[in-house]
């Protein structure tokens, strides 16, 4: 790594790279918030503007020009990167980062930002705080009992098992380093603007699918904005965090709410048996546990806004319905 980077940086001799390498720069005692997120994605882009707009510096990363382009429209730093090639710009904005999220998922190799800037990050001056998003996956199936973060995780699935191996790597380069405070937070399945029952009702993709027992975690987009908000105010080294609502529940009735709300039928019921599911889809269906949640309000004193999905579809049925302001 250390080679490659420095071929690759060798023609830009900013201080922001010499200080991203471990050489010595000089420093403001007390920088200013600075925020780089790996990973310009659904959460990525929440916390992005959430940060913005509270006047911190935001820079980032994806792989989508379009993303990159309108989100710097936005006063956002976006970076275009590659997936297998280290980039100066990103190790010139971590050497002046002050906090680090990361929402890219491993591949069968790992970590791929760590793969790639693991040497950077470790060295970067100025970070106080690092998050990484993993998944309540990593707890595998409890046949529908409670886990918290206290529970051994036990995935069942390679992918929630390369999650596990991950967090380890992130949480690994805390105590090798020495360095800043790393968190993880393992997210339920997300919802929110775009991204919900009532969107997939209103474009014909919603199913019903029924399998007796079967409950699914869930937590709103703004809620896990509202966490990430508060373990920055508030780090723990090595903490880890379930971001899940307070009410488990079965997919079929959310649908079926969610139809409620829109004023229309449900879709038919499926049996799980019967349903015709991607593989992936189907994986889901496989865990079945019930994610406690107590530690961020306890810690981090987090209120959820959305604290049901009946809470949250409410509310996106509301802003959905509200007439346009010019």
């Amino acid at each position: 790594m250390t080679g490659k980077v420095r071929q690759l940086c060798d023609d830009r001799k900013a201080v922001g790279v010499a200080a991203a390498l471990g050489h010595p720069c000089p420093m403001s005692t007390a920088p200013s918030p600075h925020l780089f997120i790996f990973g310009l994605g659904y959460c990525g882009q929440a916390l992005a503007r959430r940060q913005r707009a509270l006047g911190w510096r935001v820079a980032g990363s994806s792989r989508k020009p379009e993303v990159v382009a309108r989100l710097q429209a936005e006063g956002i730093e976006a970076i275009a990167i590659e997936e297998e090639a280290a980039s100066c710009a990103v190790i010139e904005a971590l050497a002046e980062a002050t906090h680090l999220l990361s929402s890219v998922p491993p591949d069968a190799e790992g970590d791929p930002i760590l793969r790639l800037y693991g040497e950077a990050i470790g060295a970067a001056p100025r970070l106080s705080w690092i998050g990484y998003l993993s998944t309540t996956g990593v707890y595998g199936d409890h046949g529908g009992g409670w886990v918290d973060e206290d529970t051994p995780p036990a995935p069942s699935s390679a992918r929630s098992r390369r999650r596990l191996a991950a967090e380890q790597a992130w949480r690994a380069l805390q105590r090798e380093a020495g360095g800043p405070s790393v968190q993880v937070f393992r997210l339920a399945g997300i919802y929110g603007p775009g991204r919900n029952p009532l969107e997939a009702l209103r474009a014909g993709r919603a199913r019903r699918i029924v399998k007796p027992n079967q409950v699914f975690c869930r937590i709103h987009l703004e809620d896990i904005v509202t966490v990430l908000q508060a373990s920055m105010a508030r780090p723990r080294p090595g903490a880890i965090y379930n971001l899940a609502d307070d009410e488990p529940a079965d997919p079929a009735e959310v649908i079926a709410y969610a139809a409620r709300l829109l004023g229309q039928e449900p879709p038919p019921a499926i049996p799980f048996e019967e349903a015709e599911l991607s593989p992936l889809a189907r994986s889901f269906y496989a865990d079945n546990r019930r994610v406690a949640n107590q530690r961020i309000k306890e810690e981090l004193g987090v209120q959820l806004k959305y604290p049901s999905y009946r809470k949250g579809l409410q509310a996106l049925r509301a802003k959905s319905a509200s007439p346009p302001s010019f």
